[in-house]
């Protein structure tokens, strides 16, 4: 007799004018030769998104601010790569902070900067806006601080130059995002104690997940990393089960 795969639907053979209606649960997962019939349990994965992380790769990659649809098609490219194909979508998770949009006051110069009129801060704000409308994404917002002020980019390469020379533009809002990494452990916890998924994709750098993912592996839930090549810690490598990279 023919055998009919249910993955993760009902497809009915060519030999079958119609599908038997059988909801497949964890004990049917296992092949039932004498009913001719055989379950392919699909993989149900969620996948959790460190904004920060991923829009700083994404920006270094597209050499622009990236953009809502930047985030879902990364996420189906994983989602359709060899090893998730057959996965079941739970849901995405994304976590970020609103931008920091009050004035700051330049310490050199005095300059009063309405950092809310900056098109990073619009787009970024207009990227949060548009994923929170987007199917299956879920928002877990983190809090954006000041803790003062940073030397940029090009103020280092002046310095490495041996160009000491300090203005007004050598110096940039050092922001921070608070809670972000909090609330993705929690995250990590609650899907794994409750057993929501069978699998976890943290699209991350970040070694401060560490020990969320090791009590997830405890619990049996399988821990998918994709770091977009960055360079990363080890430990955050050794505790995870496979490195997917598309």
């Amino acid at each position: 007799m023919t055998k009919i795969c249910f993955h993760p639907i009902l497809l009915m053979s060519e030999k079958r004018s119609k599908p038997p209606h059988i909801t497949p649960g964890p004990k049917e997962a296992q092949a039932s030769c004498d009913m001719g019939l055989f379950f392919i349990k699909s993989e149900k994965i969620a996948i959790l998104i460190d904004g920060a992380f991923l829009k700083n790769k994404l920006r270094k990659k597209l050499r622009r601010y990236p953009e809502a649809k930047d985030i879902v098609d990364h996420c189906h490219s994983l989602l359709n790569s060899e090893n998730l194909k057959a996965s079941e979508l739970f849901r995405i998770y994304y976590y970020d902070a609103l931008p920091f949009e009050k004035a700051v006051v330049n310490p050199i110069d005095g300059k009063r900067i309405l950092l809310i009129q900056k098109d990073y801060v619009r787009s970024g704000k207009k990227l949060i806006q548009k994923l929170e409308l987007t199917p299956n994404f879920a928002i877990r917002k983190g809090i954006a601080v000041n803790r003062g002020w940073k030397l940029g980019s090009q103020a280092l390469k002046s310095i490495s130059k041996g160009k000491n020379t300090l203005n007004p533009e050598n110096i940039i809002p050092d922001i921070q995002q608070k809670s972000v990494d909090l609330k993705i452990g929690l995250d990590i916890a609650w899907l794994s104690v409750k057993h929501i998924v069978d699998a976890i994709l943290l699209i991350t750098g970040d070694s401060d997940l560490i020990p969320a993912m090791k009590f997830a592996r405890r619990e049996g839930i399988k821990i998918y990393l994709n770091t977009l090549d960055h360079s990363v810690n080890r430990e955050l490598k050794v505790h995870s089960d496979l490195r997917i990279e598309v």
